[in-house]
Formats: C-alpha cells, structure tokens, sequence
C-alpha cells in the first residue's frame, strides 16, 4: 500500500508539473507570436514613414508624426537596399569592425531566403526593407525553453533529495532497528551466562555444558554485529580463506547432512588473500549467504564457497544448486522487505550488501543464475598489500 502511494504520489507530481510546462510554453509562446506581429506592423508603418520621408520635397516641413515613427525604432535592425539588393542603410545593427561589406552581404543574402522584404516604391526605383527579431522578441522566443529547463532542473533536485531523504529514512530505520535488537538480546544473555556458570558449579562433569557456551558465545557474537550496524566498524587486515573455512564450519554442523560444503582457492596462495575486514561482520555476510542458499536448496544440494585474486581485487563466489533466480530479480533482492519466503523480514540480502559495500568498500551482486540449477553470488574485496 505505502508503495502504492508513493508511486502515485509521484505520478500526480509529475503530471503537475507537465501541465505547468505547457501551460507556460503554450502561454509563453502566444505572447512572442503577438510580439512578433506588433513588430511587424511596426517596421511596415516605419517602412512608410521612411517612404514618405525619401519622397518629400526639400522645401516642405518634416511631419513630426512621421519623424517621431522613423526615431521611435530602437529595437528592431533593419537594412534598406536597392533594387541590387545593394545595402543602402542599416539601422539597429551591431557592425563588426573587421570586413563590414562581408558581414552585409552574408547578412542581406540570409535575410532573402527567411522572408519577403518590403517593398519602397520611390518614382520609377524601387527600394527593399528586410528585418530582423528584436532582441527581446528573441529572448521571449527562447523563454519556453529556458523553463523546461529550469524545471527539469527543479525536477531531478526534488527527486535527487527524495532519493536521500528516503535513504536516510531508510539508514536511520536500519540503526535503530539493530540497535533494538542488541539492546534487547543484551538481558537474556546475561542471563544465561549466569544460568552457564550455576551449571557449571551444580554439573562439573556434564558435556553438554560447554556446547551450551558455545550457544552463548554465539549470542554475544550477534548482538556484537547488531550493535556495530550505524557506526563505522573498525577495518583490520585479516586472511580471509580461515574466516571463510570458519564460518562454513559453522554452517556445516548446524545444517542437514544433506548439505555438502566445498571450498575451493583456485590455485591463490593464501599470502595473497589478505583483506581488511571486520570478522564478526563479514562472518555474518557469509552466513547469510549460506542461509539463503540452503533455503533455495530446501536443505539438500551443494554449497560452494571459492576464493581468487585477480589484479588486486580479491573475489569470493557463493555457489548453490538450488532452484535459481530470474534475471529480472537479480537487483531486487537486495531491497529491503524482498523474499520468496513465506516467513522473514526480507532483510538478510539487504544486509548483507549494506555490510559489503558500505562498510567493507567493497561489491555484493549475483554473479549468474539459471532456474533449475543454482545461483552465484559474488564478493569484491580491494586485496591489502603487506606494507
């Protein structure tokens, strides 16, 4: 449902801001083309009035209507040429300094292609008026695209700090989440390390006594990694082929017999695996993996851990043959809340790729998968030179 509103929510905004960039462009636009016609018949009546002016006998006086028309042009170039199409005058026009002639002649020839001059016709000679847009008038014109611009630019900050907004959102559910979690497992374990010792003391010789530390120990291991999840961990060189054999190992005695695990180090020599980590961490990424890859076994198949460095980068494959995944999923199952299963948050994979990339600097992706025959899962770790 939250999905669903969200996506609709940006739909409505989308289809908002649409409406305003035609609104605006349709509104812009109509507004230059009656600017761009007021201009028009602005250079036909300066056209007459220069007409007149050409035409009047020198002993007559100047029509003030028509001086004032002549001089209220400001804004909009225009070139007067003969019947030669040679330039005459030129009003409102920005000369350059080098090769003038030139810059005309491109200029009136230009002008012949776009429009039909206006035509001055003076006894028995004929005289052309060509114009161009005014500098405002072709501002308006680029307007429009100036703010779809503007709000395409607006646009991609509004979703660009939605994106974050929700990450952070997402970031500080995850900090608290795990912080709950070590917080409360924090009492329960006191409490039965205190219930260990009493045993302890009560059945000295007891085997399973030990087995049960074990339990325990491992409870303090997991609220370790909860507690680390929102800080930065602490990043130390390590091998990582005896804490992959660690926790497969672990894996090994609590999962079905029908499991078989295999690791593998394709011919890397073990001095040249080294990476820095933090075990209580990356161990839970390997779990994780594992876990998951027993449940698309449904507790039978094989489960393949190999190692390999290849130009500085060290790789370590998780290999299952377990029922696959379809290339469509292969970055779906990393979001939060994603499963296939009908118990769980949905959140190991998530997790997992949290832990890799962000604390680890390091890759988290499926590397292939095929329905039917098993899927591999791929982390990227920087190798650590001894310096």
């Amino acid at each position: 449902m939250k999905h669903w509103v969200s996506n609709n929510l940006y739909a409505l905004i989308l289809i908002v801001l649409l409406v305003l960039v035609v609104i605006s462009v349709s509104f812009t636009t109509r507004l230059a083309n009656q600017f761009a016609q007021e201009e028009q018949q602005r250079i036909e009546l300066w056209a007459e009035a220069t007409r007149q002016l050409i035409t009047m006998n020198t002993d007559e006086d100047i029509n003030p209507i028509i001086l004032s028309v002549i001089e209220n042009n400001t804004t909009i170039p225009v070139y007067i040429v003969d019947s030669n199409h040679q330039l005459l005058l030129s009003r409102n026009v920005e000369i350059p300094q080098n090769d003038s002639v030139e810059f005309f002649r491109n200029k009136i020839n230009e002008l012949q292609q776009s429009q039909d001059p206006i035509v001055i016709k003076i006894n028995d000679d004929v005289q052309y008026i060509y114009y161009e847009d005014s500098t405002l008038l072709r501002q308006l014109y680029w307007f429009p695209y100036i703010q779809i611009a503007v709000i395409v630019a607006f646009l991609i900050i509004a979703v660009i700090a939605l994106i974050l907004a929700q990450r952070s959102e997402r970031n500080n559910l995850w900090v608290g989440l795990s912080k709950e979690t070590a917080h409360q497992l924090g009492t329960p374990i006191s409490s039965l390390n205190a219930w260990s010792e009493l045993l302890k003391a009560t059945y000295p010789e007891d085997n399973l006594i030990p087995q049960m530390d074990e339990d325990i120990r491992r409870l303090q291991m997991i609220t370790e990694r909860f507690s680390k999840i929102g800080s930065q961990p602490t990043l130390e060189r390590h091998l990582i082929l005896p804490i992959l054999s660690s926790a497969m190992d672990y894996m090994r005695v609590r999962t079905s017999h029908k499991i078989n695990y295999t690791l593998k180090t394709n011919n890397t020599n073990d001095s040249d695996c080294y990476a820095l980590v933090c075990i209580p961490l990356f161990e839970w990424v390997i779990e994780n993996l594992c876990k998951n890859a027993i449940d698309s076994m449904e507790g039978k198949g094989d489960i393949t851990l190999s190692i390999q460095v290849v130009e500085n980068k060290i790789h370590i494959d998780i290999t299952d043959t377990g029922k696959g995944i379809e290339r469509r999923y292969f970055n779906t199952i990393f979001k939060p809340g994603y499963t296939s299963k009908k118990r769980g948050w949905g959140l190991g994979l998530s997790l997992a790729k949290r832990i890799i990339e962000n604390y680890h600097r390091g890759k988290l992706f499926v590397k292939q998968s095929q329905i039917g025959i098993g899927t591999t899962f791929r982390i990227t770790l920087e190798q650590s030179k001894d310096c």
